[in-house]
């Protein structure tokens, strides 16, 4: 990819360079505008011209005295209509060196993938147990949590070993308990006899709606990929489904614009799997179009770039047959229990201390949660250039009278984690493998949140 993890102006130009450069596969086009029509396609296409709009997400628990800092003082920044903690950028800053990303107060995610926080406030109720089988690299799973009640248990899971890293980062700095973290394939869910009551599927696809973003997405497509992608889709929908609690829901998610891996794959859902497809209320001026497959009416939700402000995405929500059983607290404790002995768990929700010599070393995890007890360690404030090298895992000195011994370092309130002051600096305990690779820090701290 040209554009860095958490946003780089410069990797946009070279992209957007790139892409007008260059031209789409044939068979891509043709397929997309018989799809579309002539004036959505033509939509599309300017749309994949323009810069792409950039969104956030704030975290309710850790943002809720902060508001966005782009919009002109005295207003308030742009929502995403359909999530209430969603909001536009005005530019692309460089997040990368904005220590309050890095504490959890917010998620870099492009506004359509949003749409599964106006879906669960809709559909669920009351404390639930959640799988987002493909969750990497955490943006649907951490804005799940944000929805779901405070007793509810979320699973979030990916299959690829590296990719599950990002997502417990991610995870992880979000700081919600009831999280548990997963590396394991669908088939093992399904063996495992665990049960939920929501199961989102984002299935790996073709990627067609990320073109604006990513060159990768622009090289690697091929028809016979897409074809590939909805077999494998229907295969990991199969394994859910069994993973799905009668009366419970399946949202079933992609990235791409073709027929084959949307509506063609929810339509085999209903008459094949016996789902019920539901209906999601929208707004017109949201732009969200509905399907695009001659035949077939049922409600499903495409976010096309040009007509809705974000990137393409492709979503459904199917109810399985029977009545859903309230979900009770014993049933989930059981289902953690199940998780935990079956499943390559990574994370359970609980973060544990080590042991290092004659110091216990407290979970980097546990400064980040949202209910972090503050008076177990004395808190340190950090400025900015400090900050950095500390998320950069270098020593840092703290300041003149920091108590020896464990403290939670901080920026601007909000905790980082976990230092051990030995007196002339601080062994710094921020996990290596998180740390800020480059070693350029701005001058000054660009501003993304400020206080309300």
């Amino acid at each position: 990819m040209f554009c860095a993890f958490y946003g780089d102006k410069v990797g946009w130009f070279v992209f957007f360079s790139y892409l007008c450069s260059m031209e789409l596969p044939e068979k891509f086009v043709e397929e997309t505008r018989r799809v579309m029509g002539d004036a959505r396609f033509g939509r599309f296409m300017a749309a994949l011209g323009e810069e792409p709009p950039v969104s956030i997400r704030l975290n309710p628990k850790k943002s809720r005295m902060l508001c966005v800092a782009t919009a002109a003082e005295g207003s308030t920044a742009e929502r995403v209509p359909w999530c209430c903690n969603g909001f536009y950028l005005q530019a692309r800053p460089a997040f990368t060196f904005d220590p309050l990303l890095h504490a959890g107060a917010y998620y870099v995610q492009e506004a359509a993938s949003m749409f599964v926080d106006h879906v669960l406030r809709q559909y669920v109720e009351g404390p639930v147990a959640m799988l987002d089988l493909c969750a990497a690299p955490g943006g649907k799973s951490t804005c799940a949590r944000s929805v779901l009640s405070d007793d509810s248990i979320l699973v979030s899971n990916e299959p690829v070993k590296l990719r599950a890293q990002v997502l417990l980062e991610n995870v992880q700095k979000w700081g919600y308990g009831g999280c548990m973290v997963t590396n394991s394939y669908p088939k093992d869910f399904r063996r495992s006899g665990a049960r939920f009551d929501v199961v989102l599927c984002d299935v790996p696809c073709s990627g067609e709606g990320m073109f604006r973003k990513d060159a990768g997405a622009v090289a690697e497509w091929s028809w016979q990929h897409v074809e590939q992608c909805w077999r494998l889709q229907r295969d990991i929908v199969e394994e859910a489904w069994q993973c799905l609690n009668d009366g419970g829901l399946l949202i079933y998610s992609t990235c791409t614009m073709n027929t084959l891996e949307n509506e063609e794959n929810v339509r085999w859902i209903a008459e094949q799997l016996g789902g019920e497809l539901l209906p999601v209320a929208t707004e017109p001026q949201w732009g969200i179009t509905g399907s695009l497959l001659q035949g077939f009416d049922a409600p499903v939700y495409r976010f096309i770039p040009g007509l809705t402000r974000g990137e393409g995405l492709f979503v459904a929500v199917v109810r399985k047959p029977g009545r859903l059983a309230k979900s009770d607290e014993k049933t989930r404790q059981r289902l953690h229990i199940l998780v935990k002995s079956k499943l390559n768990t990574l994370y359970d929700g609980s973060p544990a201390a080590t042991q290092k010599g004659k110091t216990i070393v407290p979970a980097h995890a546990e400064a980040l949660l949202t209910d972090f007890d503050r008076s177990q360690y004395p808190q340190v404030e950090l400025d900015y250039s400090t900050a950095i090298a500390y998320l950069r895992s270098e020593a840092v000195v703290l300041p003149p009278g920091t108590p020896l011994g464990i403290v939670t370092v901080g920026f601007q309130g909000m905790p980082l984690g976990f230092a051990k002051n030995i007196g002339n600096r601080a062994n710094n305990l921020y996990p290596k493998e998180w740390r800020i690779k480059t070693t350029h820090t701005p001058e000054e701290y660009e501003t993304i949140l400020r206080p309300a």
